[in-house]
């Protein structure tokens, strides 16, 4: 712990009435506590409920088209226009949280993205759905980086990849439950029931958030407000730590007023944003495409319908073992030692997955690691990118860096498509997928030969830090 200049106080226990309270050093120096457990449970069921209402479109689809008598690729539109909302509300909202804090961001967007889907349950035609969906993912948008950013931030840097990326695994746990939610619901209720659901739950947990959830105390510093607030956080997380009139509040950053998006090229971080991009926009091409074409692509291979949906559920089962397994070792031995040899790995096995005549478990097996390291990196990526930005730009810097990922999800399906719709073998489809994952791997080597400085480096090689 560092609290200075006072120490100690007459019984021996830590004192800060005429000192300063370091508030990175007294998280470091704590145990994760139950206060801070339930902060990332509730930022973690925001997350679950990101993760069910992005893909509650999938699992509605077919009881759409049989409702309305229309084609399925009369969808395709709806889908793109979901996937475009949120780009949107990724840019737009994680700047306004940098500016006016994550927390009233984070309510405000599981609000509204609540609302939406509420009222998605009653549009009667295409254009109606179309237009509630790219505006539900303008609010689902501003989740996923504030959620991270406030669970990074009150997080101890020995354990802070592990928990983020635990955090983030909901947005896959969310998508699984809302298959399961949905089996039963569209039986009872129509497919009408799923976005019922999917905008009560969240408004629940946006009251928990508002009754429960704190801002950032080193937002909140930065920015010379609410401090008696943040008092009485830290007494939460440090009971033993008295604060008294003349107790001063350290976060060793400055406070910086410009404009955050400008913001992430200063400092040295401009090549640093440009390769986070690079990397976010590849893995969510690659992510995306194997997971929107490999049931249809295994089908076309000759394998029954059962099959098909066990390959594609497959590639989430190995990115959630690849989010659970990998953060613990990133915090022990550092990002880029992790990352290079899984996207490398990742070139491999997704350029066999298209190869012909591949036996049935030589091909659940290709997928899964598929899944592990493509699916399970992307957390990775977002608790990468809170490390490489400072407390008043962070939401900036990873809003961001998903904002410009999420261009690659929308172009990964539509060149898939299109590659499709020129005859191209499955062999020459997933060998054309292994490159992005190539570009990711060396895009992770070159970030890894930057220099850092300060926080920035002890968050980027935090195995090396230690």
């Amino acid at each position: 712990m560092k609290i200075l200049p006072h120490s100690l106080d007459a019984g021996g226990g830590p004192a800060a009435a005429e000192g300063a309270i370091d508030i990175p050093a007294l998280i470091d120096s704590h145990p994760v506590g139950a206060f801070q457990k339930w902060i990332l449970l509730l930022v973690g069921c925001a997350v679950v409920m990101d993760g069910f209402d992005v893909q509650a479109m999938g699992f509605v689809a077919p009881a759409i088209v049989h409702a309305w008598g229309i084609e399925k690729a009369a969808l395709g539109p709806v889908f793109g226009a979901g996937l475009f909302g949120m780009l949107v509300g990724s840019l737009v909202l994680s700047v306004c949280a940098d500016r006016i804090g994550r927390r009233p961001v984070l309510i405000g967007a599981t609000v509204f993205f609540a609302l939406c889907m509420l009222a998605t349950a009653f549009t009667h035609t295409l254009n109606e759905l179309l237009a509630m969906r790219f505006i539900t993912g303008i609010g689902l948008g501003g989740i996923m980086a504030n959620a991270s950013a406030l669970a990074s931030e009150y997080s101890p840097r020995r354990r802070r990849v592990t928990l983020m990326m635990w955090v983030s695994c909901g947005f896959t746990g969310g998508a699984v439950l809302g298959g399961l939610i949905s089996a039963v619901l569209i039986p009872w209720g129509g497919w009408q029931a799923v976005f019922v659901f999917g905008g009560i739950v969240p408004l629940v947990i946006a009251a928990l958030m508002l009754r429960y959830m704190p801002e950032s105390m080193q937002f909140l510093v930065l920015r010379g407000r609410k401090l008696d607030r943040v008092q009485q956080w830290l007494g939460r997380i440090a009971p033993e730590v008295r604060v008294g009139p003349g107790t001063r509040y350290v976060v060793h950053e400055a406070k910086q007023d410009g404009a955050p998006v400008v913001e992430l090229f200063r400092a040295g971080r401009g090549p640093a944003t440009l390769l986070l991009w690079g990397i976010n926009f590849m893995n969510l091409l690659n992510l995306f495409f194997l997971a929107n074409w490999l049931p249809t692509i295994a089908t076309e291979a000759g394998y029954s319908g059962r099959m098909a949906v066990l390959v594609g559920t497959l590639l989430q089962v190995g990115g959630v073992v690849g989010t659970v397994a990998m953060g613990p070792l990133i915090d022990r031995i550092g990002f880029y030692r992790v990352l290079v040899p899984v996207f490398a790995v990742a070139v491999v096995t997704i350029a066999v997955i298209g190869q012909p005549a591949l036996p049935l478990a030589l091909l659940l097996a290709v997928v899964m690691v598929s899944g592990f390291c493509v699916v399970g990196a992307q957390p990775a990526l977002i608790a990468l990118a809170s490390g490489v930005y400072p407390t008043t730009v962070r939401a900036t810097g990873m809003g961001w860096s998903l904002g410009i990922g999420r261009a690659g999800s929308i172009v990964g399906p539509v060149l898939a498509g299109w590659l499709i719709g020129l005859h191209w073998s499955h062999s020459a489809l997933f060998i054309a997928a292994a490159v992005p994952a190539l570009l990711s791997c060396l895009m992770v080597l070159c970030m890894g030969r930057l220099k850092f400085t300060g926080a920035t480096a002890a968050l980027a090689h935090p195995g090396e830090n230690e």
